[in-house]
């Protein structure tokens, strides 16, 4: 069956106190429409209108350009009948249903939405909907059926009666309709209520009173029917998002020594038998190898790591880190780093735009930026590349096997040459060629019984003297 996802995200969100649409504030790495989008095509829907109004442009550009993803322009916002009409002239005529869905729902599972579609087929319902028994359904609509089990309308909490508030399955926004029977219905919607408004659950009624049947599927669990409307209520759902994001892990054979303390984006992948200390946060596009130990406190975000590596208290932002890698305490990978086998970034070093080969070690107090660096360089304790000359930035390539001192400076652009020596304190500005020892410093100089005559103390005592 041919059907398209609609997804309403017009609203602003007063309650969230923002000056960001509703939709696009984050929970578990991904925007809430992000997350909403992402399970619909899970699901097996490709075909998606996004109605948008508040912030209209901001959230279009939140989403990458697809040729199966439009949007429609609710302007101004009369309610969800009316958000959904908006929706129709993006829908193609061959659709036979339409799946509609909020964009501040994020703890909607692709499961259930694909279990959704399928009882809709196998029934052959006009619409289905989505409901959820709450034990405490104050402040939802209750689901109302004829004589004969079918659906005949939703009931607000605030038109209830004292018997239909009794009722404890709810409607939690989410429908699947056959295009075409939607279609008339939405035609005949009236905003005669004390709103003025368009109310989609009128679709229900009309549908209804022209004989079409109207049935419920109900999700086994009520939590991922949450609608998010102010920052506790998304709290909430971030939590949830990543208590299963950790339980998907461990079940995939990943230890988190704490997965409480865990804060793990969606999109995040980790290999197999990799461990995970409390206080880490894995974010955005994020993909760990196999055997990793990620000891407590890292930040990795946007980075990849390949099998076997260390990592200790460190910040990775956008680097590529090859096999066996053990970086911290306290390293900061900065973007464009990349990394080879086996490299050793050790405490307080800073590694930003740069190529780092196999083997190589940078062991403590040392920046190295824009860098084209061999393998197996050892780089001696707060040695640094001097990348910008206050208008440019330079590279700075250094060859295989090259040994540099400590506290040296290396004035970019700058080559060292494969197997070179630097001598310690050195700051070099030329090209240094291959094999050679390179030193740059000062003759040392002596003045004997300084201390005896002209150091602090000395001083002191001559002035209480006199």
């Amino acid at each position: 069956m041919k059907t398209i996802a609609i997804i309403l995200a017009a609203g602003k969100g007063t309650r969230m106190k923002s000056k960001l649409p509703k939709v696009l504030h984050k929970a578990g790495g991904r925007t809430m429409l992000a997350q909403v989008l992402h399970q619909v095509r899970s699901a097996g829907i490709d075909d998606c209108c996004i109605v948008v109004g508040h912030g209209a442009e901001e959230v279009r550009q939140s989403l990458p350009r697809a040729e199966n993803l439009h949007f429609a322009l609710q302007m101004p916002q009369l309610g969800t009948g009316h958000c959904v009409q908006q929706a129709l002239p993006h829908i193609p005529a061959d659709c036979e249903a339409a799946l509609i869905v909020c964009g501040d729902t994020p703890l909607l599972t692709a499961e259930t939405l694909q279990n959704m579609q399928e009882e809709f087929c196998k029934t052959g319902v006009d619409g289905l909907i989505l409901t959820a028994q709450m034990p405490d359904p104050t402040g939802y609509g209750r689901i109302i059926r004829s004589n004969n089990g079918s659906v005949s309308e939703i009931v607000e909490e605030k038109d209830a009666t004292p018997a239909q508030k009794a009722i404890t399955e709810i409607n939690t926004g989410a429908y699947i309709f056959k295009f075409p029977v939607l279609k008339n219905a939405l035609a005949r919607l009236t905003n005669n209520n004390a709103q003025g408004e368009y109310y989609l659950t009128d679709v229900i009624k009309i549908i209804a009173a022209d004989g079409g049947n109207i049935d419920s599927f109900t999700t086994p669990d009520p939590v991922e029917t949450t609608g998010v409307n102010d920052r506790t209520q998304l709290a909430f759902a971030a939590a949830e998002l990543y208590r299963r994001k950790a339980r998907e892990l461990m079940l995939a054979g990943v230890t988190l020594i704490n997965p409480a303390a865990c804060y793990i984006d969606q999109q995040v992948t980790v290999g197999q038998d990799t461990v995970i200390y409390p206080g880490c946060q894995l974010r955005g596009d994020t993909h760990i190898g196999a055997n990793c130990v990620i000891d407590s406190d890292c930040i990795i975000t946007d980075s990849i790591l390949g099998a076997g590596c260390h990592l200790t208290k460190c910040v990775l932002t956008q680097a590529a880190v090859g096999d066996n890698a053990n970086i911290g305490p306290f390293a900061y990978l900065r973007p464009g780093t990349k990394l080879g086998n086996n490299v050793k970034i050790g405490d307080f070093a800073e590694i930003k735009n740069s190529v780092i080969g196999d083997g190589s070690k940078v062991p403590h107090l040392s920046y190295i930026g824009d860098t084209d660096m061999g393998g197996g360089v050892n780089i001696g304790c707060g040695t640094i590349t001097c990348n910008y000359d206050g208008v440019s930035k330079h590279r700075t390539t250094i060859g295989d096997d090259v040994f540099i001192g400590s506290n040296t400076n290396l004035i970019a652009p700058v080559t060292v040459g494969t197997g070179a020596f630097i001598g310690a304190g050195s700051t070099i500005t030329r090209e240094v060629a291959p094999g050679a020892l390179a030193v740059e410093r000062s003759h040392q100089k002596e003045v004997k019984g300084w201390a005896e005559k002209k150091s602090p103390k000395a001083l002191a005592a001559k002035k209480a003297a006199k």
